[in-house]
């Protein structure tokens, strides 16, 4: 396979089996998330959007489908904190170094703590960004937590 992003070679480190999805992407589409199942014309529950929060203070990486609404009560709860908010979007560029839109729970600049939602567990696959904006990758959420290090944890609203 082609190492095409940083998030893709990372798999391949991992020894993972995915498969790469390019879509078209519209900045404008608002639910980036929503437009990119929509767009390949999938499921969105199986579709995975990657989040970038802070954890008292410590950056950590929240993965949750695309149509769903984050807790911050429960992802503090998951990293055993006491609260959460979002990183501002420069701070998750520089972190990750991926572009918002981009960002992918693999092959991040600095490893973070990482939560998949357990939903991810009931779906045959998961979709989750691959490293840039339109290009997807297709696996099974196991082998999405054996490739961060991820716990699975409640994280919806």
């Amino acid at each position: 396979m082609s190492r095409a992003t940083p998030a893709t070679a990372a798999l391949e480190k991992a020894g993972v089996t995915f498969s790469v999805i390019e879509y078209e992407y519209d900045p404008n589409a608002g639910q980036t998330g929503n437009h990119a199942a929509a767009s390949i014309g999938d499921d969105p529950a199986r579709v995975f959007k990657t989040l970038m929060v802070m954890v008292d203070g410590r950056p950590a990486c929240v993965v949750v489908p695309v149509a769903a609404t984050l807790s911050m009560k429960k992802v503090a709860a998951a990293f055993g904190g006491k609260s959460a908010e979002m990183m501002p979007p420069p701070d998750a560029e520089r972190s990750t170094g991926f572009r918002v839109g981009g960002i992918s729970p693999f092959g991040q600049r600095k490893r973070v703590r990482t939560a998949l939602a357990q939903e991810a567990l009931a779906q045959p696959y998961v979709v989750i960004n691959g490293g840039k904006r339109g290009y997807l990758v297709r696996l099974a959420a196991t082998d999405a937590v054996l490739a961060t290090g991820a716990i699975t944890a409640d994280l919806l609203a």
